[in-house]
């Protein structure tokens, strides 16, 4: 009734309806995959834009120094005058002992709260400290490296084994020397300093 070459071609219409239906679906589902990877790209390029926006976003508590004393400006700058005018002529860690001192007084219920107080603090109009009593303490140059050792003893560095006291021994009166040796607890000497704790 029909001849061969008409069922065959029609077997190949339905096997071609069949193949163009089976690609449309791969179509639509790699469409479908597309638009996801489209959108996941896009969420991917958004995030991006907003870490890089937050990275472009200082606070100025992210700028602030952050010590571990309160202080003001006049306090580092006595502590820069302070250290300069009794350690110097010594080595990073000559200068850090000084300004480690003076911040463990500050910390200490038995001194003043501030830097500049425990500085200029006076017993019987004696001053803690000579330079203050000579006046060299307004007379010094602060050096550079003088200042980044405050900076780092502000921030924490202490090697001070918790040393409130120093003195020069070659410096100081008899009599004020056997002060610090019968009242106090010696720790170490470092350079021209002999450190005590009480």
């Amino acid at each position: 009734m029909y001849s061969k070459s008409y069922i065959f071609l029609f077997v190949a219409n339905i096997a071609c309806a069949v193949l163009l239906l089976f690609l449309k679906d791969m179509n639509v589902q790699a469409g479908s995959m597309n638009n996801q990877e489209t959108i996941s790209v896009q969420t991917q390029l958004v995030e991006m834009e907003r870490l890089e926006s937050l990275e472009r976003v200082i606070s100025y508590q992210t700028l602030q120094q952050r010590f571990c004393i309160e202080v003001t400006d006049a306090d580092i700058e006595t502590l820069f005058k302070i250290v300069e005018a009794e350690a110097g002529g010594e080595d990073r860690t000559g200068k850090l002992l000084v300004a480690n001192v003076v911040i463990n007084r500050v910390r200490s219920m038995a001194f003043p709260d501030t830097v500049v107080d425990v500085v200029y603090q006076g017993e019987q109009s004696v001053a803690q400290f000579s330079p203050v009593s000579n006046g060299v303490i307004n007379k010094v140059n602060v050096s550079e490296e003088t200042k980044e050792v405050v900076y780092s003893a502000l921030k924490g560095e202490d090697v001070s084994n918790g040393a409130l006291f120093f003195m020069a021994r070659k410096y100081t009166p008899l009599e004020n020397a056997q002060w610090f040796d019968n009242n106090l607890t010696f720790l170490f000497t470092y350079g021209g300093h002999d450190f005590y704790k009480r």
